[in-house]
């Protein structure tokens, strides 16, 4: 069935979410967009996997052909998968359907995530003989394809052209690790009983640690990150497991769609924009000052933050100095959603600081572009960060970052004072470090010919997929040649 594809070496994705299709977060961001950089080389015929999730939108799934079916064994199940396909950006996409695991108001936090995802990763894997492809490269991503990676290098390490197919699994983050009773192993996973000390760990079946110990390479999505992960401050228990193979480890950075992400033709925004031509940058932080009730002025600064509200991405230490931030002369907004510790905070705030202050608790793309594209300053003082496309895409529309030195944000922000500097980076995880961080901003936004100088700087930074992608092609041909 893909007889019009002439193979020279091939990688398949496969991964729970991608966009434009569905998406929760980066992992859609890097799926969307990492495969079709890769196919832009030339060198690769790439193909990516999915779950047929019912959230899927709609425009694309009238676009989709339908394949057939096949029956997937799963322990003692034995499932139906139907398979449908499109082609877009030189990708081709094959989803996975199976309404019973995929028919579901949410992508992830079912109650049965760990057989959904096993069906989902035992799938791609049957598939391949009824689409006559057996890529040279399976690249999977995160917990919840990791067991296409075990069973790859246990059920099927035997059987004809799958035992020279090379595995390769990205850690996007460590903290979720798709843990599981022992229970699980043989009745739900179907695994051989040879391969429990694999995933055995802390007294449970640990997803994420088997793929790690049974691929041909693993890889995180920054160099920092990856180096960051074998400590155990950031490797949530694994760093025996990640020092044990690090020999097989790499980190390369993830990048952003630029053409997406582009403030000359956003159609989200309320003015575009260049770095060589900003009225549109101006225009739109009017407008989006009147549109939130907050005062129109060009003079002060507007800090920002779009973020899950969750501890890792630093809401504790803006809890404990917002307040005090927010008797400068500046103003501050909040989009975003998660634990409601922070969500009552913020609203208290927003509502005591009216004129100074707004907080959005949405999931709102057409806003964030706006409000990325409104701000001066963009906040992210993560005490833990894989990578981040935040960060990357403030600075794509002239925001200047304000980070904290982990992760893909050390990667990512070069700092102001070395060369081609365009953001503000602070290393400790301390509030009042991060405060002085963020107020040296505000102060130094008064100073409009070198602030224009760090928009400008910030704009042409590179972020594009380029990079990123001959990155992943070295790695694959260390594997293949």
């Amino acid at each position: 069935m893909l007889e019009e594809i002439k193979v020279k070496k091939c990688v398949m994705f496969a991964a729970s979410e991608c966009n434009p299709f569905v998406g929760t977060g980066g992992l859609a961001d890097v799926i969307g967009s990492l495969p079709a950089a890769l196919a832009e080389t030339g060198e690769f015929d790439v193909i990516v996997v999915l779950p047929l999730y019912s959230r899927t939108d709609e425009a694309y799934r009238k676009k989709m052909r339908f394949l057939g079916s096949i029956n997937v064994p799963l322990s003692w199940r034995n499932q139906y998968c139907g398979v449908f396909t499109l082609a877009e950006r030189g990708v081709r996409y094959f989803f996975l359907d199976n309404e019973y695991y995929f028919k579901r108001n949410a992508v992830y936090g079912e109650y049965d995530d760990g057989e959904r995802f096993a069906f989902f990763s035992k799938a791609v894997l049957e598939i391949m003989p009824f689409i006559d492809c057996y890529p040279h490269i399976l690249h999977c991503h995160d917990w919840q394809t990791a067991l296409s990676v075990i069973y790859l290098k246990t059920l099927y390490a035997g059987r004809y052209r799958y035992k020279d197919i090379k595995a390769v699994f990205t850690v996007h983050n460590i903290e979720y690790q798709g843990k599981y009773g022992y229970d699980c192993f043989a009745d739900l996973f179907g695994l051989p009983e040879y391969s429990r000390p694999m995933l055995d760990f802390d007294g449970c079946i640990n997803l994420m640690k088997g793929a790690i110990e049974v691929c041909d390479r693993f890889t995180t999505v920054s160099p920092t990150y990856a180096r960051e992960i074998t400590d155990g401050y950031f490797a949530h228990g694994l760093e025996e497991v990640v020092r044990r193979n690090s020999g097989k480890l790499s980190g390369i950075l993830n990048g952003i769609d630029t053409e997406l992400y582009n403030p000359k033709t956003d159609p989200k925004l309320f003015a575009t924009y260049s770095k060589t031509n900003t009225e549109g940058k101006e225009e739109g932080k009017r407008m989006l000052q009147e549109m939130l009730g907050l005062p129109v002025r060009g003079d002060v600064p507007v800090v920002s933050m779009i973020s899950r509200l969750v501890a890792h991405k630093g809401l504790d230490l803006v809890n404990c100095v917002l307040e005090e931030f927010l008797q400068q002369d500046v103003q501050f907004i909040v989009l975003g959603t998660g634990d409601a510790v922070y969500r009552n905070f913020f609203f208290y705030l927003a509502e005591r600081y009216k004129g100074k202050m707004r907080f959005i608790a949405e999931f709102n793309k057409d806003l964030a572009a706006k409000i990325y594209a409104g701000s001066d300053i963009f906040l992210m003082p993560s005490r833990q960060e894989p990578c981040g496309l935040s960060q990357m895409i403030a600075a794509r529309y002239g925001t200047i970052p304000v980070v904290r030195r982990t992760g893909g944000l050390a990667d990512s922000i070069v700092p102001i004072g070395e060369e081609g500097g365009f953001g503000y980076v602070f290393d400790n995880y301390n509030a009042h470090e991060m405060l002085f961080a963020v107020k040296r901003a505000a102060e130094e936004y008064k100073n409009k010919p070198l602030w224009k100088k760090y928009v400008k700087k910030a704009m042409e930074a590179d972020f594009g997929w380029k990079k990123s992608a001959a990155g992943y092609a070295a790695m694959y041909d260390g594997l293949l040649f």
